[in-house]
């Protein structure tokens, strides 16, 4: 990603990034977990340099929420970039608990409420 190495920002703009969308095909969670996968290990199928980014972010489990983060992109720039990742079958998406049973995980929501606390 191209970042402006005195401020830690990024000179390109989000619109850009996702060439102007603000969703991709494949939805995503802001809990939805996603690794790398064997596709994505591959650098030559990886064209973008954002694709790049987060292939190699994604090595470890990551939620999208993370990924927006650790790469201080907008976390709609994440879903659309990682959602366009998942259904190139570069990443992974693994079912949150909530998708396996259509109730919330009691203990996801509880981590969430104690880092909003912290903040």
């Amino acid at each position: 990603m191209n970042v402006d190495p005195e401020e830690g920002t990024s000179l390109v703009r989000p619109y850009a990034r996702t060439r102007g969308r603000t969703r991709s095909d494949y939805d995503l969670a802001l809990e939805a977990l996603v690794t790398t996968s064997g596709l994505g290990l591959d650098e030559s199928a990886l064209a973008e340099p954002e694709h790049q980014s987060i292939a190699a972010l994604c090595r470890d489990v990551r939620s999208v929420a993370e990924v927006a983060a650790l790469l201080s992109i907008p976390l709609g720039v994440a879903r659309v970039l990682v959602g366009d990742m998942a259904a190139l079958g570069l990443l992974t998406v693994h079912p949150t608990a909530s998708q396996r049973t259509g109730q919330p995980d009691v203990a996801f929501l509880e981590r969430v409420l104690d880092g909003l606390r912290r903040l």
